[in-house]
């Protein structure tokens, strides 16, 4: 039987004049790579920013079997790790510096980095291929250098679960493979669960292990990738005809009909 990472009953969010998310119920398995996809304004960012306690919310929503608000902000951060889709300037610091701060849940921010948060940023560096890069400047590196940089700024936290609010958006295709190789490998590896705002749904289908989809705000569709990736699945899901081709290597790859 599968452990229940997030479980999610009747979950709404309404900001003046409009409702963002609708009586959203569904559950999010742990130990898994999982997905949120859908159209723009389909209420994706929402959701995530809910599940990292960034916004209220009506209804309940229970991280590993514990209703968010019962958590303390210290224990949370040390159980989950959120990297907003625009993260915050990195002036004047290098890799291991922004790396570092990951450790701030565990020390705060008088605490003095002891033995095992100087080994936290050293192991988080090298698991995210940015031990060279440990003194080069955040700002000078290329995107994916960079977004590589704050996955193992989340390493270092320690957090068993990453939340990422569409990480490969502002990346060439290169880098897009290469970061969700990288999220992917630390998942399964680390036994990690990871949850992607993604807008390419090729890449949902062939980097995660669950996917959920919204439209208008309500669930359109949870489950495998196999069950995204049917011509009727993704036509409710985008309201465009889709067809579903098969590459030699079984891969199923999504195009406009």
């Amino acid at each position: 039987m599968t452990a229940t990472l997030f479980q999610i009953e009747n979950l709404a969010v309404d900001v003046p004049g409009r409702r963002l998310l609708d009586d959203i119920s569904l559950t999010l398995p742990a130990g898994q790579v999982i997905a949120l996809i859908g159209h723009n304004g389909s209420g994706k960012s929402t959701l995530l920013k809910v599940l990292a306690r960034q916004i209220p919310a009506l209804g309940r929503t229970e991280l590993e079997g514990r209703a968010l608000q019962d958590w303390s902000a210290r224990d949370y951060a040390r159980r989950l790790a959120f990297l907003p889709q625009h993260t915050p300037p990195a002036e004047g610091m290098n890799t291991r510096e922004l790396v570092s701060l990951g450790r701030y849940p565990w020390h705060g921010a008088m605490g003095r980095f002891g033995p095992q948060d100087h080994d936290a940023v050293e192991q988080a560096m090298t698991e995210c291929g940015m031990g060279a890069f440990a003194d080069q400047l955040v700002d000078t590196m290329s995107g994916g250098e960079r977004q590589r940089a704050w996955l193992a700024m989340m390493v270092a936290q320690q957090a068993g679960t990453l939340l990422l609010d569409e990480p490969i958006s502002a990346l060439d295709i290169a880098h897009q493979v290469e970061v969700l190789t990288l999220v992917r490998r630390m998942c399964h590896a680390q036994n990690r669960n990871a949850v992607i705002v993604l807008h390419e749904v090729n890449m949902a289908a062939r980097f995660c292990d669950h996917i959920v989809a919204l439209k208008g705000g309500k669930l359109a569709m949870q489950g495998s990738p196999d069950e995204l990736m049917r011509e009727e699945a993704l036509q409710a899901i985008y309201g465009l005809p889709m067809q579903v081709l098969t590459r030699p290597d079984g891969q199923k790859v999504a195009i406009p009909a």
